[in-house]
């Protein structure tokens, strides 16, 4: 979560900045402290601090503050354990299993429930319209791109995951106003992502970014069709298979996906026992 603030605060405004620092210096006491004693140390309105925790993805200081007590208080540690070429496998697993709850614990609170209501009204807004969804991931991303696609299709939602560089681009030149674009990337600087989420972005399509917070992706997720759904981790991805980020980003996906089943509600519910239904007879004629 400061991560997130630190990799924000040259774009935000002069005075919000005064508010960021201010959370930076002493985080544990800007969780406890009145609006009005933030808005005092800071030399700001009081409007001026709860603008501040919007621009940086919360929906305002009640959200922020109690998602920042949750990462500043010991009940949540976050320790990354690197995993060492002499370790036995009694220590892979202590340090995998520990990293992959860490994490997971750790986004419980940092996630900004603001940009994942966001990004499921658009979706669920698609569906409802019979618009595309398109889900866009390279190397390891793509898996977790197909995983969505599959999860979306069982909602009968009319989607596509695609991994190739060159589809993608093609994907995205045919995409439309009410579409959307799931783009999805563990560092963010993949060029052909990149160069889909900006042509997504010119078609008109609704671009919902799953990245690291300070990465050249996630600046592309600033306009009022852009939505950003941040995952930050301390896994270095040049030295082993980027694990928990996978693990974080196959969340995102299934909080999307739980989202967006929950707001078609009755509308899935005859599809889902027809699907059972089938599955069920294959399975006893097999």
């Amino acid at each position: 979560m400061l991560e997130r603030v630190k990799a924000a605060l040259p774009a935000l405004p002069p005075a919000e900045q005064r508010v960021a620092k201010l959370l930076l210096a002493d985080a544990r006491s800007f969780a406890s402290l009145p609006v009005s004693e933030l808005a005092d140390r800071s030399h700001v309105s009081k409007p001026t601090v709860v603008r501040f925790c919007r621009s940086v993805g919360y929906d305002g200081l009640a959200d922020f503050k109690l998602k920042l007590a949750g990462s500043v208080n010991e009940g949540v540690p976050f320790v990354h354990r690197a995993v060492d070429e002499d370790d036995k496998p009694q220590d892979i697993i202590v340090k995998v299993v520990d990293n992959a709850v860490a994490a997971l614990l750790h986004y419980r609170n940092d996630a900004a429930g603001h940009a994942f209501e966001r990004a499921i009204d658009a979706l669920a807004d698609s569906a409802r319209h019979g618009k595309r969804i398109e889900f866009y991931g390279v190397g390891n991303s793509g898996i977790v791109a197909q995983d969505a696609q599959h999860k979306f299709f069982r909602l009968g939602v009319n989607t596509v995951a695609t991994s190739d560089g060159h589809v993608q681009l093609m994907s995205a030149t045919m995409l439309q106003p009410g579409d959307c674009a799931v783009i999805i990337s563990n560092s963010g600087r993949s060029r052909d992502l990149l160069d889909a989420a900006d042509i997504a972005r010119k078609k008109g399509a609704t671009i919902i970014i799953i990245t690291a917070s300070a990465s050249p992706l996630a600046q592309l997720a600033l306009g009022p069709s852009q939505i950003l759904l941040a995952v930050d981790h301390p896994e270095d991805f040049d030295r082993y298979s980027p694990m928990v980020s996978r693990l974080l980003h196959l969340m995102a996906v299934d909080i999307l996906t739980t989202g967006v089943a929950l707001k078609l509600g009755q509308q899935l519910r005859p599809m889902l026992q027809e699907i059972k239904k089938n599955l069920r007879a294959k399975r006893y004629a097999g």
